[in-house]
């Protein structure tokens, strides 16, 4: 039985994703204009502009008008409707996690830090802040709060070793888990820390973690925009 002829716009298609991954076209570079690749595959630019158009909305290109089309720059992926471990993440891409420890301590709970912790003023509250790094290059910044009620041994971890929601999903019965994201400007200490200018966009995810609706822990994890992408996947 004869197959059906593969519509021009997909072979143009695969062409330059097997380009992009053979590494002729590498990411931050442009690739040939519209009328180049018409002329080179005998089609009209509507047809390549199809082609370029889908791999744009897959990510994989970025088109700036007046200027041309580049090759995206890959970017770590996490999952947005799940507890995420960064280490995880990034091993599972095959590169090097490292995280460097800039604060780990004792609190006492102001008026505000009470309020969010659902715990009464003056009372302990465990703090880090982690700058978490893939290939040595800063992709989170993580700043934790936690009950101690729930996490005991929280001071005692090595977390340029482990990572904190490591700890809490091994020793904390979590049975409820909220996100809320936003994009955010990064402000002077994160700037220092995530290596990022201040005009950089940022993903901010505020995680809230419960055990039988008692807060555990309360998160800021703040990604680089240029660096980070979350994404959800729901089967129906």
């Amino acid at each position: 039985m004869k197959q059906p002829a593969v519509p021009r716009y997909q072979r143009i298609k695969a062409h330059l994703l097997e380009s992009i991954h053979q590494g002729h076209y590498q990411p931050g570079t442009k690739i040939p204009p519209e009328l180049e690749l018409a002329k080179a595959f005998e089609v009209s630019r509507m047809t390549v502009n199809k082609a370029i158009h889908e791999l744009v909305e897959d990510g994989v290109l970025l088109r700036f008008a007046g200027d041309g089309t580049y090759v995206a720059e890959i970017k770590a992926e996490a999952p947005l409707m799940e507890v995420s471990n960064i280490a995880a993440e990034i091993e599972q891409r095959q590169h090097a996690h490292a995280s460097r420890v800039v604060a780990h301590r004792a609190l006492e709970a102001d008026e505000a830090l009470a309020r969010r912790m659902e715990m009464a003023i003056g009372d302990t509250v465990y703090y880090s802040l982690i700058v978490h790094s893939e290939d040595d290059l800063p992709v989170q910044l993580e700043e934790r709060y936690v009950n101690p009620n729930w996490a005991p041994g929280y001071l005692e971890q090595d977390f340029s070793l482990t990572t904190p929601n490591a700890f809490l999903m091994s020793n904390s019965p979590l049975t409820a888990v909220e996100h809320r994201v936003r994009a955010v400007l990064p402000e002077g200490r994160e700037r220092e820390l995530l290596q990022v200018d201040a005009d950089e966009p940022c993903l901010l995810v505020l995680r809230q973690s419960w055990a039988h609706r008692c807060l555990v822990a309360y998160a800021r994890l703040l990604h680089p925009g240029s660096r980070y992408t979350l994404h959800s996947h729901l089967k129906m």
